[in-house]
């Protein structure tokens, strides 16, 4: 359900701040594209010029480029487990406890369990968006 504003209580909103809204995220979009574009001209340029996954810099003109190269490493959790299970290494395990939330709603909805027990455990998410589309008058 859409909760409307009436005009009458529309705070400095007009219809020219909704086109500007709308334009410059139009504007942001084409410019997110066109810059992705020159940043995959930039890595190719570098994969020739240095090599793939290579650090580098160029300097062109009062510009100055510089490609810089992260890595991270990450164990497949499953394979990882098994393997230090075989190996007799439980102590490189970790136990997580974790609730089972949807349990746990489900115990709640059928009073199972007491909703007001788990109120200062529960953390309600919230966020706002906003979208403005042209419409067709």
């Amino acid at each position: 359900m859409t909760n409307e504003v009436k005009k009458d209580m529309a705070y400095n909103l007009t219809e020219d701040l909704l086109k500007r809204y709308y334009d410059l995220n139009i504007q942001k979009k084409e410019l997110e594209k066109e810059m992705n574009h020159m940043k995959k001209q930039i890595h190719q340029y570098f994969d020739e010029a240095i090599g793939r996954e290579q650090k580098g810099e160029v300097k062109l003109g009062k510009y100055k480029v510089q490609r810089v190269i992260r890595s991270s490493i990450t164990y497949d959790e499953e394979k990882t487990v098994k393997k230090l299970e075989a190996l007799n290494l439980e102590d490189f395990i970790l136990l997580v406890k974790r609730p089972d939330t949807e349990k746990l709603e489900a115990a709640i909805k059928i009073d199972l369990v007491k909703e007001d027990e788990f109120l200062d455990c529960k953390t309600n998410k919230v966020s706002q968006a906003i979208t403005v589309k042209e419409l067709s008058i």
